[in-house]
């Protein structure tokens, strides 16, 4: 999707402001520490596509919210977000992100883990002079995101694991997020009515991701990650989940990959149809929460973003 001229002035904005608040000794972030360069080192040139940021646009065009709070949102979303990805990183021993070494490989994981506590009182920080629910959902926001990767690790390994409760845990760790920048757009124009129906699509809009993320560690359609990343990690995903729920043959298999390590082809061919459906059902209930707000200038947008990115994600499948 062609991005208007206001969104990608707010995306400019939005670079500008966390160039800012990654520099400021004052917040703690002094130009040339340690834990400076490691924040930076993500959220700077790090090949993030701000979707986060461009989500708090639309949304917030969408209610007619004004543009100053919105950036101080967007700036806050991303830092949150590279928060848990440099979380993530030490958890799952990753060694690159986004084709660049990861700051736990470059620095450690003390670094790594510090780095990420101080992006979360930086962002917090970005939200101090907003209304108070905006920073409390913020708050809140962050715990389900730790409750959930903590819910993530607890599973690995285990083949009981029923469907509903991974994408629980989907939910958790993408989806608060996006439902997030959905709930404080519609806030901060007053209409907390609509913050509800925002969020539930944020959040299923953030269990297709995961769902397109399981699905391409499977085929190797993340150039950023090596294939079969989660399977060596013993960790369950959705697609996976969903083929051993309904083929014994599979489920056996599966065993076998996590006791042996090999991937055989009739496991990732089992586990990719009702891994795609299930993708588009969540854009689709997504899409369904929007109500009228879906003919609004950027609910439209954020209609045609969200239809243009199912259909990116299973051209990435396919790759």
């Amino acid at each position: 999707m062609e991005l208007t001229a206001a969104a990608n002035e707010f995306l400019r904005a939005t670079e500008d402001r966390l160039g800012q608040v990654l520099t400021q000794a004052s917040n703690g972030v002094a130009a040339s520490d340690t834990l400076g360069n490691a924040a930076r080192h993500l959220c700077i040139g790090g090949g993030g596509k701000r979707l986060r940021p461009l989500m708090v646009h639309l949304f917030g065009r969408a209610v007619g919210a004004a543009p100053s709070p919105l950036l101080h949102v967007g700036v806050a979303a991303e830092l949150v977000h590279s928060a848990s990805l440099l979380h993530d990183d030490v958890v799952d021993q990753g060694m690159f992100r986004r084709g660049r070494p990861t700051v736990n490989a470059l620095w450690g994981n003390i670094v790594a883990v510090m780095g990420g506590d101080l992006l979360l009182c930086v962002a917090l920080d970005e939200l101090a002079t907003l209304d108070r629910a905006v920073t409390a959902s913020a708050v809140s926001t962050v715990a389900e995101m730790t409750r959930a990767t903590i819910g993530e690790v607890e599973a690995r390994g285990d083949l009981s694991l029923r469907p509903e409760q991974l994408r629980a845990i989907a939910e958790g760790k993408t989806g608060a997020l996006f439902g997030f920048c959905g709930a404080a757009a519609a806030t901060l124009a007053g209409k907390p009515e609509v913050a509800r129906r925002f969020d539930t699509f944020g959040r299923h809009l953030g269990v297709a991701f995961q769902i397109a993320d399981d699905l391409k560690d499977l085929t190797g359609g993340d150039p950023g990650k090596a294939p079969f990343a989660d399977i060596r990690s013993r960790t369950p995903s959705l697609p996976l989940l969903l083929a051993a729920a309904s083929d014994a043959d599979v489920r056996r298999c599966l065993k076998e990959l996590w006791a042996f390590g090999s991937m055989p082809d009739v496991l990732v061919s089992a586990a990719m149809g009702e891994a795609r459906s299930e993708l588009h059902r969540e854009i689709s209930r997504g899409l369904d929460a929007l109500g009228a707000y879906a003919q609004e200038p950027g609910g439209e947008q954020l209609v045609a973003w969200t239809k243009a990115l199912g259909e990116a994600f299973v051209e990435g499948i396919q790759a």
